[in-house]
């Protein structure tokens, strides 16, 4: 996501760019698939208006305990549902009319950085040469490994899954149902679809051997969940999943590429707002990296002012999303703030102002 939009933004600029993608578009993420609103004046200026995929509009959010208790609220900005298989390839065929181009099927293996010239060794054998490289390649990737990225050198514990349904649910609503060890999402998307998408741990699989078992033994015990899996109607074969996803602390320079997206750091699904924050990390770093070629290529100026604008921008919601990360999947803990958010429903519009940010 944070590619697509800085590729989309740099092509408006006039400036090369090859984005290189391991799979074909279109495809499945595991992802919530909900978008705050903040995006949309940007994706407007960059002729990206989501408006023609029919996106669902989202305006309440519900939050459950693991027994089914719930707290419910009115989203101040308000948000939108999109499947990441439909909005990525909408982006992907907008960056191809501007002239981007794609490698597609291809995994960048090594980067080298020397004589203020990246060299990128690639999956196919070819090797290409950039003045400037992103990494916007997710949660977790094997040049995590190749970059020795601390976070890196330690286990996650957490697992991701998807689903997209067909449930009644408003579709006006975004749901979050806490279970033990975890919670699941539910919002509308296109075409009468739902996202269903939950974290859990690894332990919570490994005990119950399989992805079906576990969900009986522990997602079921929320009332919310059980009703969903005894009455929607699913509509893949198999579940979309992605293991060792990593809440640490990223750095947003690495071998001075400009990392964006989940490879700067990924906020707390329970927060909602990863694919906005990810297009809005594409687009300060297009910004950065077009005044670098308008104004004598200062690498030096380039990576010090785009870390600035990075951490000014997401560093304290990303602090926030870590800490309300703690709060749920615990059984007690869960339950204890849901209770004081009933009580207390300045506290939820607390957390949704410092993990939210401002139309862009």
């Amino acid at each position: 996501m944070a590619g697509l939009a800085a590729a989309l933004l740099l092509a408006d600029h006039h400036i090369a760019v090859t984005l290189i993608e391991k799979k074909s578009y279109p495809f499945h993420r595991v992802c919530g698939e909900y978008i705050s609103n903040e995006v949309l004046p940007f994706l407007r200026s960059i002729g990206a208006d989501p408006a023609p995929l029919h996106p669902a509009a989202i305006s309440r959010f519900m939050l459950s305990s693991p027994t089914g208790k719930i707290v419910e609220t009115d989203l101040d900005l308000g948000g939108f549902g999109i499947s990441r298989y439909t909005l990525d390839n909408y982006l992907y065929q907008l960056a191809l009319q501007r002239g981007v181009s794609f490698k597609l099927q291809t995994q960048v293996q090594d980067v080298t950085f020397q004589d203020d010239t990246f060299t990128l060794k690639l999956s196919d054998g070819e090797e290409l040469t950039a003045a400037v490289v992103l990494g916007a390649f997710g949660k977790r990737a094997n040049l995590d490994r190749q970059l020795h990225r601390k976070f890196f050198q330690n286990r996650s514990p957490y697992i991701g899954v998807k689903y997209h349904i067909r449930f009644k649910q408003p579709k006006d609503l975004i749901a979050l149902h806490n279970f033990k060890d975890g919670y699941a999402g539910i919002s509308a998307v296109e075409d009468d679809r739902y996202c269903f998408c939950y974290l859990t741990t690894r332990r919570n699989l490994r005990q119950h051997g399989s992805i079906p078992s576990m969900e009986k033994a522990i997602l079921y015990q929320n009332p919310h969940l059980k009703q969903i899996f005894e009455e929607a109607e699913f509509l893949y074969e198999q579940p979309e999943v992605i293991n060792e996803i990593s809440f640490a602390t990223k750095t947003s320079i690495e071998n001075h590429m400009l990392m964006c997206g989940d490879a700067a750091g990924m906020i707390a699904p329970l927060c909602g707002n990863g694919m906005a924050m990810a297009i809005h990390g594409g687009k300060i770093a297009a910004e950065h990296v077009v005044h670098y070629f308008s104004n004598g290529q200062n690498r030096e100026i380039l990576e010090s002012n785009y870390a600035r604008a990075w951490n000014r921008q997401f560093k304290n919601r990303l602090t926030v999303g870590r800490t309300v990360q703690h709060l749920f999947g615990h059984p007690f803990l869960s339950e204890v703030a849901v209770s004081t958010l009933n009580k207390f429903p300045a506290g939820i519009r607390f957390i949704m102002k410092y993990t939210h940010g401002s139309p862009f």
